[in-house]
């Protein structure tokens, strides 16, 4: 439980750190703290020197240590409205769960959803969680998908399960299958993408360039329709839209893609009835080390993506 001290003298909220908050950015915790205050004026007041650690000033990328002392000055929150996430969304995501212990939560995330409020976006799964669970000591994005992919998402409740997980990530050791339907036929059976690739300055563009970053997805047919192929995709990386780029590279991009895709497959598959794009993280399988917990979540397709399958075949 957090100590919080009133001072009258300057009317800052002194905070003490507890264990399960411990190893956060500052940053973060000023934005989960400070729930309706912009993000920008969180950077200015760190920047200013006006929030302290211990009494001293700190960079936004300070991690939080266990009894750690932080001064946020008073602040205001103008005009802007909370944001209220609708009942019907907070449902919709309580029927997704697929699996839930002491140390996460795992989601069979709806397509149309973001992970995360931004852009333009007032919330998205995170800031719903929060909402809906408002006594969670810590609710944080173990990793991301697309705001039109499905499937398995995983939700840390403490910063150590965070750490652990990033740590399997970046050691490779998270098996991560996704389902896509891709336009056009598959010759031979499964093919190793190794493109690296780069996001373009200032947008959600992501292209093949020489110069980029190291990228491996495997793709493994698994159905052949007559002018598509249903295929099991295992990424070794986890690069921003790297599916859907490097299947776009091998000229059969993923159905439904507005960005990288075919617009005339994709207006023949949304008369047949898909209205999304067609890739699902379907299975997550790892070992949480700590514990010695080995996880297998399945994410069941949805019903559109179901019956689109039946049509095909």
């Amino acid at each position: 439980m957090n100590k919080y001290v009133k001072f009258k003298a300057d009317a800052a909220t002194h905070v003490e750190v507890s264990k399960a908050q411990a190893g956060q950015r500052i940053d973060n915790f000023l934005t989960r703290y400070l729930k309706r205050v912009p993000r920008s004026h969180v950077y200015r007041i760190l920047s200013s020197g006006e929030v302290r650690v211990n009494k001293g000033r700190v960079k936004p990328s300070y991690r939080l240590e266990t009894d750690d002392r932080v001064r946020i000055p008073p602040v205001r929150t103008g005009d802007r409205a909370l944001i209220v996430v609708p009942e019907a969304t907070l449902a919709r995501l309580e029927a997704s769960v697929l699996l839930e212990d002491e140390d996460l939560i795992v989601l069979n995330k709806p397509a149309g959803l973001a992970v995360h409020g931004g852009s333009g976006l007032d919330y998205g799964i995170i800031e719903a969680l929060r909402q809906a669970r408002p006594h969670a000591p810590m609710l944080e994005l173990v990793h991301r998908l697309d705001r039109n992919t499905s499937g398995c998402l995983l939700i840390a409740k403490s910063r150590g399960i965070l750490s652990s997980l990033h740590a399997l990530l970046r050691e490779g050791k998270v098996d991560k299958r996704y389902i896509a339907l891709l336009a056009g036929s598959w010759n031979g059976n499964a093919r190793t993408v190794t493109a690296p690739l780069a996001r373009l300055a200032a947008s959600e563009q992501v292209v093949v360039r020489t110069d980029g970053k190291e990228a491996q997805s495997v793709f493994t047919p698994l159905t052949r329709f007559k002018q598509s192929t249903l295929a099991e995709v295992r990424i070794d990386t986890g690069r921003m839209h790297q599916i859907r780029v490097h299947a776009a590279h091998l000229g059969i991009p993923v159905a439904g893609d507005a960005r990288y895709g075919d617009y005339a497959f994709n207006r023949a598959l949304r008369a047949r009835g898909l209205r999304r794009m067609f890739l699902h993280a379907v299975r997550l399988s790892f070992r949480v080390p700590q514990s010695g917990h080995r996880y297998s979540i399945v994410a069941p397709l949805d019903a559109q993506l179901q019956r689109l399958l039946t049509n095909l075949s």
